[in-house]
């Protein structure tokens, strides 16, 4: 028995796959996957058999046509074509985030393409699909132009790159955010945005982390947040959470967490350094990047609600050098960092008096 590819395309009507198949079935053939194409000629069926050594190719063209099918292609496959396509896409995808520079390589091994060639040009708003090449919008800038003589490109192949290529966007950019910081006492960290996977890293932050810097960070009490609550300050609704890491591989450790969260047209900010790594210029380095990315994002300001008597936190603000103001609720001072020139207009609405100061403090989460 050998493995084949077969793609035809055949009319969408009722029986006429049926027809394909027990013609197939005649000779021997035996279908193990099948995937459907969708296009304006009919539905372009794309199957990997498994056939009798004597049956060639000119047989399986023969039986496909016998079947009903039209524009055939057959091409001898491997025993990889045995994983299933999207377990085989996921795979992909890994390497991909993993290693954006490999763009090219995985569109050639996901379509199976002859050539893949990046060009400066982008490409038309909504892409190119002929028989032969395909052109790919490159959200980075530019495009990537696929070339494959044989079989012809389907719409849902270019959704497929498209996508494929928008993966590798996000994860340039999220390696771009990747920074080495150096502080002033020569100490290294790694800062860069956290995903789902920092959980085990910040739980263990959080436990390294004294009651009293727990108390700072969440106001309302000393108490470990549940790993619920940890996954959610991850990765925000609207904001972003960054890591300081040291150690790489299985020896990263996360020494400090800054969340940054949007609500209207100002973002709250907070910060957790593990107690050894304080008083080393960590924690400003942290929130000048926060304020950074808030003004990008198109804030007016930044809010850091602080117990009057961390004075660590509010010494980090005044090196920012920006003008401050300070409201008070009891031993809570909320802090607005303006980021851009706002027009003028009532002051800013105070927080409610009866507000319990830690639910303002795990806003950011």
């Amino acid at each position: 028995m050998a493995l084949w590819r077969i793609r035809a395309t055949v009319d969408d009507r009722p029986g006429y796959l049926s027809v394909l198949t027990a013609s197939l079935a005649l000779r021997g053939v035996n279908i193990l996957t099948v995937q459907v194409h969708t296009t304006e000629a009919g539905a372009v069926d794309d199957f990997l058999v498994d056939a009798p050594d004597a049956v060639g190719e000119a047989e399986l063209v023969a039986a496909v046509e016998r079947g009903r099918g039209r524009d055939c292609w057959v091409a001898r496959s491997e025993a990889r074509g045995l994983v299933d396509q999207p377990t085989r896409v996921l795979g992909l995808a890994t390497r991909l985030v993993r290693d954006p520079d490999a763009t090219g390589e995985m569109l050639r091994a996901l379509l199976g393409a002859d050539e893949v060639t990046w060009r400066p040009a982008p490409a038309v708003p909504h892409g190119g699909v002929g028989a032969a090449s395909m052109l790919v919008a490159d959200p980075c800038g530019g495009s990537y132009e696929l070339r494959r003589r044989a079989p012809s490109f389907t719409p849902a192949e270019y959704a497929r790159a498209q996508a494929l290529v928008e993966l590798a966007a996000t994860a340039a950019r999220r390696e771009a955010d990747r920074v080495t910081l150096v502080l002033p006492d020569g100490g290294e960290v790694v800062v860069r945005p956290a995903t789902v996977d920092d959980l085990a890293g910040v739980v263990d932050l959080h436990e390294a982390s004294s009651a009293r810097s727990r108390q700072r960070r969440y106001l309302g009490g000393g108490a470990l947040p549940s790993p619920s609550r940890m996954r959610r300050l991850l990765e925000p609704t609207r904001g972003t959470t960054l890591v300081a890491t040291t150690g790489s591989g299985a020896g990263e450790s996360v020494v400090a967490m800054a969340n940054l969260l949007g609500e209207g047209d100002e973002a709250e900010a907070a910060l957790l350094v593990r107690d050894d790594w304080q008083h080393r210029g960590l924690g400003s380095a942290l929130l000048r990047r926060l304020l950074g990315q808030a003004g990008r994002s198109g804030y007016a300001a930044v809010v850091l609600h602080v117990q009057a008597e961390n004075t660590p936190m509010l010494r980090t603000v005044r090196r920012l050098g920006r003008p401050t103001p300070i409201e008070r609720d009891g031993a809570l001072l909320t802090l607005t960092v303006p980021l851009a020139a706002r027009p003028e207009g009532p002051a800013r609405r105070a927080l409610p008096r009866q507000a319990d100061a830690s639910t303002r403090g795990d806003r950011a989460g």
